[in-house]
């Protein structure tokens, strides 16, 4: 995938004003858009049709982003997240890792949809952390209508979505796995949601 497929003006540029985009993330092709955005939520579980009592993985470009959500973390915690998220380098085929935590946040209820829980996920890229630093955090489901397989290519997406979205980005094939899902408890133990 070219490194600096997220720096594009046109990308940044859709995301802030709250458009839908087909993009690569650090796992998968996603469908992306600002997640305080409730329109541009509620867009995207209409494209992909969406189970409405389903959450989205959300990505983030650093652990303070987490604020803008309600969530506020010891030093302590914020360590123990670091252990999941920025103990590996971009290329060590480790598998990236998305993060349950708590949020009883009740204007988040588009998101969390009663759970009181957001995931999330810090990308190892540094090329997509910087992408998100600038749009704010995106919500990330995976290209694909509800019970279909995740698009693999851009061409794929197409035909799941034509033109209901309003950008693609073209990162070649993807043969990732989804990341792998985790909670964390407040004691610091944790549970496998998904591997």
């Amino acid at each position: 995938m070219n490194e600096n497929i997220w720096n594009d003006k046109n990308l940044i540029k859709v995301l802030k004003e709250n458009g839908v985009v087909v993009m690569p993330t650090d796992t998968i092709y996603g469908m992306v858009c600002n997640t305080l955005n409730k329109e541009a939520v509620l867009r995207v579980y209409k494209i992909r049709e969406r189970n409405p009592k389903k959450s989205c993985i959300i990505l983030i470009g650093n652990i303070n982003e987490l604020e803008k959500f309600g969530i506020f973390l010891s030093e302590i915690k914020k360590e123990e997240l670091k252990k999941y998220w920025f103990t590996t380098s971009e290329n060590d085929g480790s598998r990236p890792t998305s993060i349950v935590l708590n949020c009883k946040n009740d204007s988040l209820e588009y998101l969390h949809h009663g759970t009181n829980t957001l995931a999330f996920r810090i990308p190892k890229l540094k090329t997509l952390r910087e992408l998100l630093l600038k749009t704010g955090p995106l919500i990330a489901p995976s290209a694909n209508q509800e019970g279909f397989f995740p698009a693999k290519t851009v061409e794929e997406a197409k035909k799941y979505f034509g033109d209901l979205v309003d950008l693609y980005i073209n990162g070649g094939e993807l043969k990732n796995k989804a990341s792998k899902l985790i909670k964390l408890n407040n004691d610091g133990s944790i549970i496998v949601l998904r591997e």
